[in-house]
């Protein structure tokens, strides 16, 4: 049996279909990373901090291990994005719910062009109006004031931790929302009829078919808020504070202001799979899940 030399014209058509977004993906993701990685295998030169030593060396990653500093910068970073997730999918949950079971289907739409007007203004914008409303003299505390339940301004409500959690949790609200609602609009409504006519009631039913059925959106809504909080450095270097700093803010020092790219590559390779880890982890979790519950 001869070997084709030659594709198919079924196979040329795949190949012509498959070819623009596979160019697209390695022109702006598998390229970029592989230079961060091979950054991140170089070093700073040790006489002039202006330049790089080219040749191959795990020392940034040995710098990494060394130093505590950079490893409870990752672990706050983790802890502050499990946080955010966390707030995130408990509220963004409730008001999926709501859109999806309670709202008029006319008005369903109405809704949800509400939810993006966030959206609307710029990320920056927002971050800044939530420094001003936790403020020492902000709308919380001159609020609390005037209704006289605190004596003086709150202090811990700004530059600490809680200040980054809320306001990333506003900030990505919108984006668990969304794919929560797409999941729970897909669950055929006979299937909670069928367990109340079982004798089931409101809370079993939800429990036993409606969440079970809706979690791919929570785990939607979970990698989309997780994955990309992590990342995040203007939030916590506007309302953060000392306390609030993350690994993203230790990467942005190395490479704009250290000049130490290398390092801040090599940083920015273990966040990366800092956070690739526990999005597997919690993918096998809930597999997991939801296999002993079928």
């Amino acid at each position: 049996m001869s070997k084709r030399r030659f594709l198919s014209a079924d196979e040329r058509r795949g190949l012509t279909l498959v070819s623009p977004p596979l160019i697209y993906t390695v022109l702006l993701l598998a390229i970029p990373v592989g230079a961060i990685v091979l950054f991140s295998l170089w070093s700073q030169d040790a006489q002039d901090s202006m330049k790089v030593d080219t040749a191959f060396s795990l020392a940034n990653y040995r710098e990494f291990f060394s130093h505590p500093v950079y490893g409870q910068l990752l672990k706050r970073s983790l802890m502050i994005s499990g946080l955010v997730t966390t707030a995130t999918v408990i509220f963004a949950y409730p008001v999926a719910y709501f859109i999806s079971f309670v709202v008029p289907t006319s008005h369903k739409s109405l809704w949800l062009f509400l939810i993006t007007i966030p959206f609307w203004t710029s990320y920056l914008i927002r971050v800044f109006l939530w420094k001003v409303i936790l403020g020492y003299n902000g709308v919380v505390n001159s609020g609390l004031m005037s209704l006289h339940i605190i004596d003086e301004p709150l202090t811990f409500i700004l530059y600490n931790v809680n200040a980054v959690v809320l306001t990333l949790a506003h900030a990505y609200a919108p984006f668990a929302i969304l794919p929560i609602y797409v999941a729970l609009e897909k669950i055929d409504r006979s299937f909670l009829e069928a367990s109340l006519d079982l004798g089931e009631n409101k809370v079993t039913t939800f429990l036993r078919i409606t969440l079970p059925l809706s979690m791919q959106g929570v785990v939607a809504a979970v990698l989309i808020v997780f994955i990309p909080t992590i990342g995040d450095y203007v939030t916590p270097k506007l309302v953060g504070g000392a306390g609030g700093t993350m690994i993203s803010n230790m990467i942005q020092t190395q490479f704009l202001k250290l000049n130490n790219a290398p390092m801040g590559a090599a940083l920015s390779i273990i966040a990366m799979a800092s956070v690739t880890a526990v999005a597997l982890f919690f993918i096998f979790l809930n597999r997991r899940w939801l296999r002993g519950r079928t």
